[in-house]
């Protein structure tokens, strides 16, 4: 069997592109010479300088944004349609990064609203994504697929329980596709991150001050940064001998 884990001109298709992780894996992939369609929900103003300063880089790929709101069929379908239009194809890698998550920790205070919102976020879309991108994938024999999970997964979190349980929900679904079509060419796995500053979620370290998650906490004494777990996502599409796989980011906080 051939290995191919080149990854230069591919397209990759990034949710929730508009800052913090997504916007490093856009640039960490955009280095490796890999095409790039990206989205945001709300923020239109952070992706739109995204996509100038990728175009700058002038690396020879496209970029392309959209708009999508992925707690929406039709916005999910719609993006598909408009990604085929933009680069006449789907994509060959799909970051399913774009999440929600309302920091409350306590059951009594998590409305059945909140609940739904965040299951349909965080996991339905990410099960819609992929049913879209899996047929391409198929066809070529190839494929990648990473999501953007995190340490809440595991029960360990600042957030809520609907919040662990729609990111253990994602590893389910990563760990359950791999081990279904790893003989069609295409990977599964998902990233784990905890305490990653730069993003909207957790913007600095006093952010985490008096939480589980005080850098006080972590073995190697810091927060992660977004380049970090760009890394990690890279050397997932890179390597197709890794499938099935939750990989922790976290210092060591457990």
């Amino acid at each position: 069997m051939t290995v191919d884990n080149e990854i230069k001109g591919r397209l990759a298709l990034i949710t929730g592109a508009s800052g913090g992780i997504g916007a490093a894996c856009a640039h960490d992939l955009l280095a490796h010479g890999v095409n790039l369609a990206l989205t945001y929900s709300t923020n239109k103003d952070a992706l739109s300088e995204l996509v100038k300063q990728l175009r700058g880089h002038d690396a020879g790929c496209q970029v392309s944004s959209h708009h999508c709101d992925v707690a929406k069929d039709q916005d999910l379908t719609r993006l598909f349609d408009e990604v085929e239009r933009e680069h006449g194809r789907h994509p060959d890698i799909l970051v399913v990064n774009a999440g929600y998550g309302k920091r409350t920790s306590n059951i009594l205070d998590i409305s059945i609203d909140e609940w739904d919102y965040t299951i349909n976020v965080n996991l339905r879309s990410s099960f819609v994504l992929t049913k879209l991108a899996v047929p391409h994938m198929l066809e070529q024999h190839w494929g990648r697929v990473v999501y953007i999970s995190s340490i809440a997964a595991g029960g360990t979190s600042i957030n809520g329980c609907h919040y662990s349980a729609s990111k253990a929900g994602v590893q389910g679904l990563s760990k359950n596709l791999a081990s279904k079509m790893g003989k069609d060419g295409i990977t599964f796995n998902d990233v784990a991150p905890a305490m990653i500053t730069g993003t909207g979620m957790i913007p600095t370290e006093d952010n985490l001050k008096g939480t589980p998650g005080d850098v006080k906490n972590i073995p190697v004494g810091r927060s992660g940064s977004t380049q970090e777990c760009a890394n990690v996502v890279t050397m997932l599409c890179r390597t197709g001998y890794m499938t099935g796989q939750s990989l922790l980011l976290s210092g060591g906080l457990k």
